[in-house]
């Protein structure tokens, strides 16, 4: 059962033989093996990342920021659970909408998609492909392309080929939005943890530091009339109902990489533990932000 009371999954049979090749399991978790991706790949990820959805668009009022008017076309780039994508094609029924990831979402045996939606969307459609190998579609292909929260599979050295592939496949007139976060900081345990998270990722060539460039990335791809905002969300309880969903997941994610740091002896299992549970106290003493950051920018010709 996810957090949200998703129902049970069931994944297609052939699919999932073809990608258990990809993956090595450590700390009972399961990552991928050929991406530079450092975030598990399992079920328990996908309920962090139905709950990290829920949590981003409750923090953003919305599901975008972009001035994208009533778009017929809609590409979700590393779309994960497909969740924004589903919810975005119930949004905008005549468009085609189409969810890109690496590996394929689990598929919902209950009816209960969540937002008001009861199935998956006519106008919605999975493509399994790697974002780091181009996009699988002709140029000026969308009105709207959106990629969120992948600052963890791409490497440093590819953003700005990544985004110039978001602008490639953009109609004119269309818009780009990208929404990306940097570790947190705060006291000594946060910080030891942001430390870790550097270094492990660091490891696979990406830099999570990098989120706060996304608007010059999108204005070297090209793109015009390019709006940035910052994103500070509340880490903890006295950063009221949004801050207890962001402190969900903080502890979500950072549970999740727990096994690979201690497997490639960045920390061992007690000093690990033991700074997840002082930041705990940290949290929930004082007043912390994780700091998120939003840009959008539009393709003219």
């Amino acid at each position: 059962m996810g957090w949200f009371g998703l129902g049970k999954r069931k994944r297609n049979v052939a699919s999932t033989a073809r990608q258990r090749r990809g993956f090595f399991f450590t700390g009972g978790r399961r990552y991928l093996t050929e991406a530079p991706y450092f975030l598990p790949k399992d079920d328990t990820e996908v309920n962090r990342l139905d709950f990290q959805h829920y949590m981003m668009r409750y923090a953003m009022q919305g599901n975008y920021a972009a001035p994208i008017g009533s778009p017929t076309s809609i590409l979700d780039v590393a779309t994960g659970t497909g969740r924004w994508a589903m919810e975005m094609a119930a949004e905008f029924p005549l468009a085609n909408t189409v969810g890109v990831d690496i590996v394929t979402p689990p598929v919902d045996e209950a009816a209960v998609l969540g937002h008001g939606l009861d199935r998956r969307p006519d106008n919605y459609t999975f493509i399994q492909h790697n974002l780091l190998h181009g996009l699988p579609f002709a140029d000026k292909s969308f009105q709207f392309v959106h990629q969120r929260l992948v600052v963890a599979a791409i490497p440093a050295a590819r953003w700005q080929s990544v985004v110039n592939e978001l602008y490639r496949v953009t109609a004119p007139g269309g818009w780009i939005e990208l929404v990306e976060a940097i570790p947190a900081t705060g006291g000594p345990a946060m910080n030891q943890l942001r430390e870790w998270l550097i270094a492990v990722s660091s490891r696979r060539g990406v830099d999570t530091t990098i989120t706060p460039h996304i608007g010059d990335f999108l204005r070297q791809a090209g793109a015009q009339n390019v709006t940035t905002r910052d994103l500070p969300l509340p880490l903890g309880r006295l950063g009221g109902h949004l801050g207890l969903m962001v402190e969900t997941d903080y502890y979500s994610l950072h549970r999740g990489i727990r096994g690979i740091i201690i497997a490639q002896g960045i920390a061992t299992e007690e000093a690990y533990d033991g700074a997840m549970n002082a930041a705990r106290l940290e949290i929930a003493r004082n007043r912390y932000i994780w700091p998120y950051f939003l840009a959008y920018g539009q393709r003219l010709f």
